[in-house]
């Protein structure tokens, strides 16, 4: 009796063993059927650059959702990268490994202090078709954040930051700059839904305050075409040192009455200059 039930256990076993490879196999037939129109469409000369947004300051990747969730109706590849806020030049590395990763063309977007990441990373780059700056700054080389916010008045984030100090494992010490979680929506995003604007001050990241004061070494709106949105009711960066800084770029300029977090309040905006930006450098 035992060997009898031995027997049909693996009999069992068997069967079971070969169903599971028919279906596998089927599944297998059905993602590489399923995959290789996609391939072609990629490859055509028909195909949409990737679009790769870069967060700024006090925000992260999800600050993008709502220009992301357009950008992809609308069949655009879209990589939202993590801005690790340190360093100019730091994070311009990191995003260059990124971009080295994407292959064909890309369309380079950057908002609030990631515009000098962007312009800094795209440098050199002949696959960055486009730069697209949203409520951001342009540094020029041996400027900072720091110093263009300054430029104008305007600015009231000074009284609204949260200095917190840190320490790093090889014992250097810095300083890294939240915004107060209760005068987030005041300075970043008055026009934001009262409830959207608190889960994005529970959630933001802050960026070192070493950051801002770090001089830019290279300016890629230089050489590659440039478009800026300016935000005339911006609390961050005033609407004058935004001007300012397009109009050196000779950048496609659009302005619009809003805050600093105009990706989030004004998505259509925001994803319909994206894309002016790509269909006129890539098509």
């Amino acid at each position: 009796m035992v060997g009898i039930k031995n027997l049909r256990g693996r009999r069992f076993v068997t069967a079971v063993a070969a169903t599971l490879t028919a279906g596998l196999a089927g599944t297998a037939f059905a993602v590489n059927a399923s995959s290789t129109p996609q391939h072609t469409d990629t490859a055509g000369r028909h195909a949409k650059p990737t679009i790769v947004l870069e967060h700024g300051a006090f925000a992260d990747a999800s600050s993008w959702n709502g220009v992301i969730t357009r950008l992809r109706a609308d069949g655009y590849p879209v990589v939202a990268a993590a801005n690790p806020l340190r360093s100019p030049s730091g994070d311009a590395t990191a995003l260059r490994s990124l971009l080295d990763h994407i292959k064909g063309p890309k369309i380079l977007v950057g908002h609030s202090y990631g515009g000098s990441v962007i312009s800094q990373a795209a440098t050199g780059n002949h696959d960055i078709k486009a730069l697209v700056y949203v409520a951001a700054f342009l540094p020029a080389p041996g400027e900072t954040a720091l110093g263009l916010t300054n430029k104008y008045p305007g600015s009231t984030l000074p009284d609204a930051l949260d200095p917190v100090p840190y320490k790093n494992a090889d014992g250097t010490t810095g300083t890294d700059l939240y915004i107060q979680q209760d005068k987030f929506r005041h300075q970043f995003a008055a026009d934001v839904p009262r409830d959207q604007a608190a889960l994005a001050a529970a959630g933001q990241r802050p960026i070192a305050q070493a950051a801002l004061e770090e001089k830019a070494t290279t300016a890629a709106w230089k050489t590659i075409p440039s478009w800026d949105i300016v935000t005339t009711q911006d609390l961050n960066i005033p609407a004058a040192a935004q001007r300012f800084m397009a109009q050196r770029a000779h950048a496609h300029t659009t302005e619009i009455a809003a805050s600093h977090s105009v990706a989030v309040s004004h998505p259509g905006l925001v994803t319909n200059v994206i894309e002016k930006a790509a269909h006129a450098t890539t098509r």
